[in-house]
């Protein structure tokens, strides 16, 4: 049985069906899944966590939150009013705010949609942007100094209590506005690698990170239960989510395409269309009728949509039988919330490759 069937078209002419039509124009921004599969099951919800309520239970549905403003509307596109608007293919060029050091652009531009306390919907978008590349450190007295004398870099922390939150930053801007509020300026910024941070805290006696504390709007706070959870589900070489937030070349598809094969971590977004009906495996597709499955480097990816929809791993071998069973695949659609990328069936060839592969010895 394969993994993956498409929706017959019996189905889509139904007005019972909620998944709304997901026709793009060609060259424009992925939206919204559909096509069901009779064989991948839902996964199943994990234990809640009371204190934090980080649970795949609790994340769904977390895009019914305040409306935003609406966007430009795009011909033929359709989405869910509480879903999350597709994001932009590349990233921004990201500027030099301290010399050297370049700002988080895709995290300053997550964390600027936050006004006042932040939503549970804006909290799951920061924390994925928060894993495209590195944060801004702050360290008391000269950093540099202080490295080249082997001695410990004091971190900027915030008292919450008896916990200790670290403090971090999208962008020059945002270190600049601490030390303007404390007036402590025997400070220096450091650029690290998110999760160079993230094994930082988690090995440390810190309750979670605040990302941007002096700002008015635009600050988050992330517990240290939503940064194991981040860290367990990521790649720890974050190759393909490196990929996608730098400057596209020729190159970048064939970098996506050798992780896929070296085994980077990836999910499909699963949902049920209607009570009691098949389950359905995401896809968008274009207004020539192109189908592209849509897959997700971690779980953050799927859920800050708003969707819906559960995350559920998906292997290599898996992907590859998937393709190689259904012909009428146009390929895959990686991390629609953006920076995305579309791959072709002649661009996913090695993968398409391993379905012939001999099952590996036990």
């Amino acid at each position: 049985m394969a993994l993956f069937s498409r929706r017959k078209n019996s189905d889509s002419d139904d007005a019972s069906v909620s998944r709304p039509d997901s026709t793009i124009e060609p060259g424009e921004q992925p939206v919204d899944p559909s096509g069901p599969s009779d064989a991948a099951p839902a996964p199943a919800a994990a234990e809640t966590t009371p204190t934090v309520g980080i649970s795949m239970s609790s994340f769904r549905g977390v895009g019914a939150g305040p409306d935003t403003p609406a966007a430009e509307s795009t011909p033929g596109v359709s989405a869910r009013p509480s879903a999350r608007q597709p994001g932009a293919m590349e990233a921004p060029e990201a500027p030099e705010t301290v010399p050297g050091l370049r700002d988080n652009v895709l995290l300053g531009n997550a964390l600027a949609e936050i006004s006042g306390p932040a939503e549970p919907a804006q909290l799951l978008n920061v924390a994925r942007q928060l894993l495209q590349g590195h944060v801004f450190l702050r360290v008391k007295g000269d950093a540099r100094a202080l490295l080249a004398e082997g001695k410990d870099l004091p971190l900027a922390v915030a008292n919450n209590g008896d916990e200790q939150l670290v403090l971090a930053y999208s962008g020059g801007m945002a270190l600049r506005a601490s030390v303007e509020a404390d007036g402590d300026r025997d400070t220096s910024a450091m650029g690290q690698p998110i999760m160079a941070l993230l094994r930082h805290v988690l090995s440390g006696p810190y309750g979670g990170v605040v990302l941007n504390p002096a700002a008015a709007d635009g600050r988050a706070v992330l517990p240290k239960a939503l940064l194991e959870r981040m860290m367990a589900e990521a790649d720890p070489e974050l190759r393909i989510k490196t990929a996608l937030c730098e400057t596209r070349t020729d190159e970048t598809a064939g970098v996506v395409v050798d992780a896929i094969v070296a085994d980077a971590p990836m999910w499909i977004a699963v949902a049920r269309t209607e009570e009691g009906g098949p389950v359905g495996v995401a896809e968008s597709r274009s207004a020539a009728g192109e189908r592209f499955l849509e897959v997700f480097t971690h779980p953050l990816e799927l859920l800050a949509l708003g969707r819906g929809d559960q995350p559920l791993p998906i292997a290599k071998a898996q992907l590859a039988k998937a393709l190689a069973v259904d012909a009428g695949l146009t390929g895959i659609l990686i991390d629609p919330a953006g920076p995305w990328i579309r791959l072709t069936r002649e661009e996913l060839a090695p993968v398409i490759a391993l379905a012939d592969a001999p099952a590996p010895s036990a």
